[in-house]
């Protein structure tokens, strides 16, 4: 897409409006989108749960063919070497960081040394990683882009939203299925509004971009994704769809406002001739920090759920227990299995289990609204104020330099 139109006339916000609507199928706690999560939950309900990976294999294959044939080369007239060794360090430290987090909402026990390891090993071999990389002749990841600011606060910006949003999607897909008794068709189905937000917003945040400015115009995106989420705090068992599906629209046209600018933000940064590696950093961002939401706000959501559903697990034997308090789908299936023998113990479990996991994605959504709204503060302070006009590559030989048009703007 950046390289699709002439240079001086690059309009990157529609580019990434479009590509902003474009998801992935998958069931409804993947990015929530109108065809991704209906298609996977169709699957789901008639297939294999790996059904949901192997649909896309068709459309990559035709997508790789296409571009092939259609979209014209572009690449860095150096593009240096292969990276290992980079690649190895930042595949370990994400994964023991990850691992970690995961593990401590897991147990419940933070200070234990099989969580502190893994999240202190993880913490220094990504630090390794970017130390490595800076001074690296051929790096994997070129940090050297973030010297400059613009493409910072907008990749931070795109990182957060990634994080708050896919942290709460999380919890937003047991809520429907679990709590709510959906199936996964439905539960798919009501994510379709964020879909709704994304394709009405995005491609009209280049026009509200050069009206506003690009800084205003994300900070109330990423502010708008914080109020919906913040809304999940309010949700309960009995809350009427039609409530429900409101704040999933406020999220998508939220998402729609930030994303889009905030992707514009990073690739006019980079010369035309690193447009790949721009690229490459600002879809790396999104990834990590949208893994790293799951990670933690589903840490959050669990050690949650664990302290409120507190003895409710008493009535299940000793080697059910555990299973049953690391979540809700735990916890239907121990009662699926009291039933037969102790139906009225079965029911409490089920009503304590749900009472529960409402509690804890609560407290989730709260941490997930305080992301976003950080995000909102970094793009409203460090984001330029007009969408900044990308220059030619002679021009900006040094992506390190903050362009003029860019400096004229802050």
């Amino acid at each position: 897409m950046q390289e699709y139109r002439p240079w001086t006339k690059r309009p990157c916000i529609g580019a990434a409006g479009c590509l902003g609507v474009r998801f992935d199928a998958g069931p409804a706690d993947r990015h929530p989108g109108a065809d991704g999560p209906v298609t996977g939950g169709l699957l789901l309900e008639h297939f294999w749960w790996g059904s949901v990976f192997l649909v896309n294999v068709p459309f990559v294959i035709v997508g790789v063919v296409a571009i092939a044939l259609i979209v014209p080369e572009s690449k860095d007239p150096s593009p240096g070497r292969i990276d290992p060794f980079g690649v190895l360090l930042s595949i370990a430290g994400l994964s023991l960081l990850v691992y970690g987090i995961i593990h401590g909402g897991e147990t419940n026990d933070w200070g234990s040394p099989a969580v502190l390891g893994p999240v202190l090993g993880g913490i220094a071999l990504v630090a390794l990683f970017v130390i490595v990389e800076a001074r690296s002749s051929h790096p994997s990841l070129d940090v050297t882009l973030f010297k400059n600011a613009a493409f910072s606060a907008g990749a931070a910006s795109i990182g957060l939203v990634f994080f708050a949003m896919q942290g709460a999607t999380f919890f937003l897909a047991y809520f429907w299925q679990a709590v709510r008794d959906y199936s996964p068709l439905e539960a798919g189905l009501l994510v379709v509004p964020v879909a709704v937000g994304i394709a009405l917003a995005a491609p009209r945040s280049a026009k509200m971009a050069a009206r506003f400015g690009t800084r205003v115009v994300v900070a109330f995106g990423m502010t708008l994704v914080g109020f919906a989420l913040g809304a999940y705090s309010f949700v309960g068992r009995d809350t009427p769809i039609w409530v429900i599906e409101i704040v999933v629209f406020a999220l998508g046209f939220g998402m729609g406002n930030a994303m889009a600018p905030a992707t514009e933000a990073v690739m006019s940064a980079v010369p035309r001739a690193r447009a790949g590696a721009g690229s490459a950093v600002n879809n790396t961002v999104r990834m990590v920090g949208g893994a790293l939401g799951v990670a933690i706000m589903g840490s959050l959501l669990s050690a949650s759920y664990r302290t409120n559903l507190g003895d409710a697990v008493d009535v299940l034997p000793s080697a059910a227990r555990d299973g049953a308090g690391e979540s809700i789908g735990g916890a239907l299936e121990a009662a699926g299995r009291l039933a037969a023998s102790a139906p009225r113990d079965a029911l409490a479990l089920v009503e304590s289990a749900k009472d529960s996991f409402v509690d804890a994605m609560h407290v989730t959504a709260v941490g997930a609204a305080l992301v976003a709204w950080l995000g909102a503060i970094v793009a409203f302070m460090f984001l330029p104020r007009r969408p900044v006009a990308a220059a030619a590559p002679a021009e900006r030989d040094d992506v390190g330099e903050e362009p003029a048009e860019a400096a004229s703007t802050n």
